[in-house]
């Protein structure tokens, strides 16, 4: 079996169980197999990050769906096919290709959020549709129609709910009842500003204003609602104003689908593609958004480990990792009480940002900070291990243009640090 098809069996190996989808297996691993083709290539450079978007709109159309199949197939891209590529964490270029896996993994991240949310936007605007035209026709054909409103107002999975011109509750579903975490028998009759309360009347109250007033037809938006138990949830809300024949609003309409679990699923997966896997520290991709997005005057402290080497080589990359998770959890306790942001940018190098920084003087303070933090040995495999860091400095006083000039500064201000003795050298014993 081919490297690739090996990859494929892995794949669906991973997925098994997630759900149960249409194919069989012989034509999941087909169809992994081309995903994988393809994700190779980017991570090859051979193609655009942008193809992962695709690939997993690819796999939520063959109704892979639970938020389980994004975090096991990143887990393959950043693992399995990262050793395809290079199996050796210690050859050349493997950084580069980690790196590279974790830009293709949160593209992925992106694109299944997309899907997912493509298709609950197409089920809620389906069942929109159909409740419209069963109430609109329920004014034409009003014993027909309104036995087959009833059908889809109580059957529905989404929330749906009807207004007077007064914003009173007219009806609402069950559905609608839970999602609002309130008791559907009690809500007829009431004010809408009533029910929901101070905390959650804002832009959707707005707009139901207008649509009553005759100044807008619909309106749609997401919204977090805060329960009367404490809870809240998000919902993806659409309203139209349901007409007679002389064009006079009879009534409002607001379908509901709660996105609590896709809107949880997104700020993870965020979380995910913009924070390193080993120390959760913000990753590059993280680190150059803010430098980007950073108010001037700013600090930055580029920092790179002392005698990390010789800890993997002695005791390998287990411990390595310990280590680098324990350097992090100090790096971060020392520099946020100052207002630093501290990143992992990629083996043992880090590094800190400090926007509106008050100048040289804080960032020297920050640097002495961080030596003090990583001063006190590090306990592995019953050894007391002291690991120092080279630390370059550079104080910007207005905002750079070229990003990259500013990081080969404090790059060079590291080296210039190693090459002065600046840094406390690791030593165990």
């Amino acid at each position: 079996m081919s490297g690739l098809g090996e990859l494929a069996v892995r794949w669906a190996d991973a997925l098994d169980g997630v759900v149960a989808p249409t194919l069989t297996r012989a034509q999941i691993e087909a169809l992994l197999a081309d995903l994988a083709e393809v994700l190779l290539a980017t991570l090859r450079e051979q193609a655009s990050p942008r193809v992962a978007f695709d690939a997993a709109e690819v796999l939520v159309a063959a109704n892979y769906r639970d938020p389980v199949a994004v975090s096991r197939s990143i887990d393959v891209i950043c693992r399995d096919m990262v050793a395809e590529i290079c199996p050796d964490p210690g050859a050349p270029g493997y950084e580069r290709v980690r790196d590279r896996s974790i830009t293709i993994a949160a593209e992925f991240a992106a694109g299944f959020t997309a899907a997912l949310r493509s298709a609950a936007l197409g089920e809620q605007e389906t069942t929109l549709a159909a409740a419209l035209a069963a109430a609109q026709e329920a004014e034409a054909r009003r014993q027909l129609s309104e036995a087959r409103f009833q059908a889809v107002f109580e059957g529905a999975s989404v929330g749906i709910g009807t207004l007077d011109t007064m914003g009173r509750v007219i009806d609402v579903n069950r559905a609608f009842a839970e999602m609002l975490g309130l008791p559907a028998d009690l809500m007829p009759g009431r004010s809408v500003a009533n029910l929901l309360g101070p905390d959650n009347i804002g832009y959707a109250f707005d707009q139901m204003q207008q649509m009553l007033a005759g100044r807008i037809e619909r309106f749609r938006l997401e919204t977090e609602h805060v329960r009367p138990d404490g809870g809240f949830a998000y919902i993806d809300l659409s309203m139209s104003a349901v007409r007679d024949a002389g064009g006079r609003v009879r009534f409002l309409i607001g379908v509901a689908v709660d996105v609590t679990e896709r809107k949880q699923l997104a700020n993870q997966l965020w979380h995910d593609a913009n924070h390193d896997n080993l120390t959760g520290l913000p990753n590059r991709v993280l680190f150059f958004d803010r430098l980007t997005n950073a108010v001037a005057p700013l600090g930055v402290c580029y920092l790179d480990l002392d005698g990390f080497k010789e800890i993997n080589d002695q005791w390998g990359h287990t411990v390595g990792d310990r280590v680098l998770r324990d350097v992090a959890h100090r790096l971060r306790a020392a520099v946020e009480p100052v207002g630093g942001l501290a990143a992992r940018i990629g083996g043992d190098e880090f590094i800190v940002l400090v926007d509106r920084c008050e100048g040289e003087h804080q960032l020297s303070a920050i640097a002495r900070r961080i030596r003090v933090a990583l001063a006190a040995p590090i306990e592995v495999a019953g050894h007391p291990v002291t690991v120092g860091a080279s630390i370059g400095m550079v104080f910007a006083a207005e905002k750079p243009r070229d990003i990259d000039e500013l990081m080969h500064t404090v790059d060079t201000a590291m080296y210039r640090d190693k090459s002065a003795g600046g840094g406390n050298q690791a030593s165990h014993s």
